[in-house]
């Protein structure tokens, strides 16, 4: 009767556990509105190259206000950024960047990106965007 009560717990934990990856991540439509597609034009200010998602922040400047704000910028997870040709080092703070994508649906100053142009060079790369995937 042990035996069949700790097997019953262990496999409970094993069950919640590899559970808890996926119940952690979210889907795009929840975050991002495909609707509202964004264009940002910015300066680099960080990028976090973590799992499951890397983020690029860049400061935008309101060409009405002048007004410098600090745009959250999601993409891919790192291994998808690298088969598009992105490596942790790519951007670097200082470098301007054009930015297409889809804004966030409940938090200000905070987008999808579908694609990333490195200013200094016009080269254009994709995000690893989850957009389309639902």
């Amino acid at each position: 009767m042990r035996d069949a009560f700790l097997t019953v717990i262990f496999a409970t934990l094993l069950v919640a556990r590899a559970a808890s990856p996926v119940a952690a991540h979210h889907s795009f439509a929840a975050e991002f509105d495909v609707t509202k597609p964004i264009m940002l034009v910015g300066t680099v200010t960080k990028l976090e190259w973590t799992n499951p998602h890397a983020y690029l922040y860049i400061d935008v400047k309101d060409p009405q206000t002048g007004v410098v704000t600090n745009w959250e910028i999601e993409m891919g997870s790192p291994n998808g950024l690298t088969r598009l040709g992105w490596t942790r080092n790519l951007v670097k703070p200082g470098d301007g960047v054009s930015i297409e994508g889809s804004l966030g649906r409940n938090k200000p100053h905070l987008a999808n990106a579908r694609s990333v142009v490195m200013t200094a060079t016009g080269r254009k790369l994709g995000a690893a965007s989850s957009e389309g995937v639902r």
